[in-house]
């Protein structure tokens, strides 16, 4: 009889400090074999692998991704640097520019994912990492409105591979219980990138007037430039995949190639690798899938607040009553200390092997900072009660995002399956964005007090999914162990991936 206790869908119980050692001969290995068949791992040091792994895979994803954040939120930076006066528009039409960013990031997820797998990774992310900082270097020279416009939309198609495609990227690497700690620190940019982004835009407006173009339109050209030249150097730096990686050994490899193999059956009595093959049929589950649906609803219960915060945290600082460049400053220190909190979190989650209990916790702490920004902000003569809000929604924020996306890809099996499920998760969440463009209207300036009460509601929403989650899961696996074993051949649970009994 199974162990009732073992790890289960949305559970994920911490690995033992060593998976099994010898990678299993072909015949043993019903689909897909390992590579590297007969390898001895035995003298494999796990902790040893994944600090190189971290050493080499991490800094530049991080650095990527704190690049994107840097050129997608940089606008609300602009804003309060004269970029609406200066293109004569109006409120909603500067949310229009924000709103259809959207658009299209959400639509190019699933087939940038897709073309990730089938392509390699230091090809295809640096392409597009090019695509897009060419695009933000041209957004300094819109004349107009419709320019901008046009220009946000071309931004969304060529950032929409980047979170999605390195999310899924970090799977191909990382076991379950080690993913959401690399998420982490790797989402921990988009903190360091608000800190990062008001320095950089306080310093950049004081070219104000260099080559006759003003402050706002130099942010977005240098930022640009500097995503295009860091991407020249992804061309060298991203590694492809755990079996060609040169800085592992052949035996490091092997290992590393086994245990994500079989990670998903490992507690089940049966070794039952994953599918590796590309099937249509496991696109069509994914859009299938009632987890996606349900775990959208938790996404953007945290992403509401993740972009109404990241694009308007400038100006609403600013319109508390402080100056354009202390308002910059300001929003330093929130964004420092939710990335710490977000690494730190992310460690006693996969140190305990739960996902939920740290989701919710950090999402009550999102719902206590719109509260009071709410009452702050309805009672008057207070922008540090406001300020105070705002900073422990945002130390709620980060945590819960990286949590969330690796709760929803450790519950989804197959290669394919899960590159195109966290896409969907991911693209769809990210329509949220668009929502929380317009959560901020200039004319509920100085108090906005209707954005934060939306925000607010999402978030209630998304706690509501999160027990939705959790309470599903556990009843999915307690019927899974009532289930006898060898009911399904290897192949068949292969097949079946987070569907199957042993999974």
């Amino acid at each position: 009889m199974r162990n009732p206790m073992k790890a289960r869908q949305g559970q994920n119980d911490s690995y033992p400090e060593k998976f099994p050692l010898e990678v299993p001969d072909a015949k043993e290995a019903v689909v897909d074999p390992p590579a590297y068949t007969g390898v001895d791992t035995s003298g494999v040091d796990p902790k040893k692998v994944l600090l190189k792994m971290d050493l080499h895979l991490i800094p530049m994803l991080a650095l990527l991704y704190l690049l994107s954040f840097l050129d997608r939120g940089n606008i609300g930076n602009a804003r309060i640097e004269g970029l609406v006066e200066t293109l004569n528009m109006t409120g909603p039409q500067y949310n229009w520019t924000l709103t259809v960013f959207f658009f299209t990031y959400c639509a190019f997820e699933v087939p940038s994912n897709l073309l990730l797998k089938r392509l390699r990774p230091s090809i295809w992310l640096p392409s597009i990492m090019v695509a897009w900082g060419t695009v933000m270097t041209l957004m300094g020279i819109v004349q107009d409105f419709k320019g901008l416009l046009i220009a946000r939309l071309f931004l969304g198609i060529t950032e929409a591979g980047l979170y999605p495609g390195v999310a899924y990227y970090i799977t191909m690497w990382y076991c379950r219980t080690e993913a959401q700690f690399r998420q982490a620190m790797f989402f921990s940019a988009a903190s360091v990138a608000g800190a990062f982004s008001g320095l950089l835009a306080y310093g950049i407006a004081k070219m104000d007037g260099v080559g006759g173009y003003e402050g706002w339109r130099w942010i977005f050209i240098l930022e640009g430039i500097l995503t295009v030249l860091v991407a020249c150097v992804a061309f060298f730096t991203i590694y492809d995949f755990p079996e060609t990686a040169k800085f592992l050994t052949e035996t490091e490899r092997a290992w590393v190639v086994h245990r994500l193999r079989y990670q998903g059956s490992k507690d089940s009595g049966q070794m039952v690798a994953e599918s590796e093959h590309f099937k249509w049929r496991y696109v069509r589950e994914a859009f299938t899938d009632w987890q996606i649906y349900l775990g959208l609803w938790m996404y953007w219960g945290i992403v509401c607040p993740l972009y109404g915060t990241s694009l308007f945290l400038p100006s609403i600082i600013r319109e508390l009553g402080y100056t354009s460049s202390t308002a910059q400053l300001l929003t330093v220190p929130i964004y420092i200390v939710a990335a710490i909190l977000a690494v730190a979190v992310a460690w006693f989650s996969d140190r305990s092997g739960q996902r939920s209990p740290y989701i919710f916790t950090c999402m009550c702490a999102i719902v206590i900072g719109f509260i009071i920004c709410i009452s702050a902000s309805a009672h008057g003569g207070v922008p540090g009660v406001v300020y105070a809000g705002i900073f422990i929604a945002v130390c709620g924020i980060y945590p819960a995002f990286p949590g969330n996306v690796t709760w929803i890809s450790n519950n989804l099996a197959g290669s394919y399956k899960r590159s195109a499920g966290m896409a969907i998760h991911i693209g769809v969440g990210n329509l949220a964005g668009a929502m929380a463009s317009n959560f901020y209207r200039s004319r509920d300036a100085p108090k906005y007090i209707l954005g934060h009460a939306l925000e607010l509601s999402f978030v209630a929403v998304g706690l509501c999914a999160v027990v939705g989650l959790r309470v599903n899961y556990q009843r999915i696996n307690g019927k899974r162990d009532r289930m006898p074993l060898g009911e399904y051949s290897d192949a068949e649970n292969s097949e079946k991936g987070d569907r199957a009994p042993t999974f």
